[in-house]
């Protein structure tokens, strides 16, 4: 099979991986269970679909060309945009033998495409230097016989998704966007999460948890759905500051949507923090 795009997971965290729950059957014959998925951070676009030929994970030392596996996968488009708010798409689920693994990548094909806000469809152009792809090692991530992981692609669509800046309408469509994937790999049983509900759930904010303990802030996204509910899952534990944004304007006869901060949140692993109803007015 020949695929025209390889690309990397560009690694935001560190990896740690541990067993989320232990299988005891007898014919597991020293495997261990191994699962993949894919969610979003939202941007400013109606859709996003990446072409998803294939996931491979590295074996063997880095130099090693012969240590690539290919995971059982399904070609398909997928609409990173329907995986947002907690949501997440199950691209890999496989016994696998126990063991280190060493990276990770992504193989996409050529028909990956950004729709505007206006409805128009963009083909997603890749950098030259990155059509070889850029190996990412991963650190601490040992798969135990026995036990089942998970690991979650974060996808952040708004860091991905690159405007040039001298395209201009009536140019060749092709040249608007440059698809620069950036991608959080997290293990999912290792992290925490936060929800809430905001009011009105007509303010439609944006909602950033980010974690002010580290020297350098890591900063995660999501929406709120129509109901006002959001949750943010697969975080490390950490102290964090969550700021709401609207993005829709009050009717004139209630008050202004404004923004809220809300300092001091914690995470800790395995836990989902609430944080209650928020009001926007």
């Amino acid at each position: 099979m020949k695929f025209s795009t390889l690309f990397s997971l560009s690694l935001l965290a560190g990896l740690g991986l541990a067993g989320c729950s232990k299988d005891n059957s007898s014919d597991n014959s020293g495997n261990a269970k191994l699962e993949v998925r894919l969610t979003d951070a939202p941007g400013d676009f109606s859709r996003v679909s990446l072409d998803v030929q294939q996931i491979e994970v590295h074996l063997k030392d880095a130099n090693d060309p012969t240590g690539w596996q290919f995971l059982p996968f399904t070609p398909q488009a997928i609409n990173v945009l329907d995986y947002v708010n907690g949501r997440s798409a199950l691209l890999v689920s496989t016994d696998f033998a126990a063991g280190d693994l060493k990276e990770i990548r992504l193989i996409l094909g050529p028909n990956n495409t950004v729709t505007t806000r206006d409805g128009e469809v963009y083909t997603l152009k890749t950098p030259s230097g990155q059509t070889s792809g850029v190996k990412l090692k991963l650190d601490k991530v040992t798969l135990r016989q026995g036990e089942a992981f998970q690991l979650l692609l974060d996808f952040d669509v708004a860091k991905s998704i690159v405007e040039r800046g001298n395209w201009k309408a009536g140019n060749d469509k092709k040249e608007r966007f440059l698809l620069k994937p950036v991608i959080r790999l997290v293990a999912q049983d290792v992290a925490g999460g936060l929800y809430g509900q905001v009011t009105p759930a007509a303010a439609l904010p944006q909602i950033l948890a980010i974690r002010s303990s580290l020297t350098v802030a890591d900063t995660f996204s999501t929406s709120a759905d129509a109901t006002g509910a959001f949750k943010l899952q697969a975080l490390p534990a950490g102290t964090y500051r969550v700021e709401l944004y609207p993005t829709t304007t009050a009717p004139a006869n209630e008050s202004a949507y404004k923004p809220v901060t809300v300092n001091g949140v914690v995470v800790t692993n395995n836990r989902a923090t609430d944080l209650g109803a928020l009001k926007l007015n």
